[in-house]
């Protein structure tokens, strides 16, 4: 129906039923799950380069290491081994604390970013497949 009550020559979409949401019929085509998955890995491989590259910024500057040393400390860290090198300066211990902690919360979020679209998938086959018994 128009604004005015006319009928328009567009066909409506069906209404949902009350209390439930319209949802698709049918899975997404396998090229548009790859390129999410695609989109996902480059996110996750964003977040985590640019947090490799703020911990070796911060270990060379705050604690005078060269950029291998810095590099391999923000790694270790980044990947949940722990630290390798003794920081010394104050600076430097409340870096690598907060830093830490910071990998912590990036190592959950990149695993959440590579595995959202798979899980969306399977969830998305299961609903289906309960649609369809009802």
């Amino acid at each position: 129906m128009g604004a005015r009550g006319k009928t328009t020559s567009r066909t409506a979409a069906p209404a949902a039923s009350p209390g439930r949401a319209a949802f698709a019929t049918t899975l997404a085509p396998r090229e548009l799950f790859l390129s999410r998955v695609r989109r996902g890995v480059v996110y996750a491989l964003t977040l985590v380069g640019a947090t490799l590259a703020a911990g070796m910024i911060g270990y060379h500057l705050l604690e005078q290491m060269s950029w291998l040393d810095a590099f391999h400390q923000a790694a270790m860290l980044l990947s949940g081994m722990g630290p390798v090198v003794e920081v010394k300066s104050t600076a430097g211990k409340l870096f690598d604390g907060i830093y830490a902690l910071f990998c912590g919360v990036i190592l959950l979020a990149s695993t959440g970013l590579l595995f959202a679209p798979v899980l969306h998938r399977i969830l998305h086959r299961f609903h289906l497949e309960d649609a369809r018994e009802r």
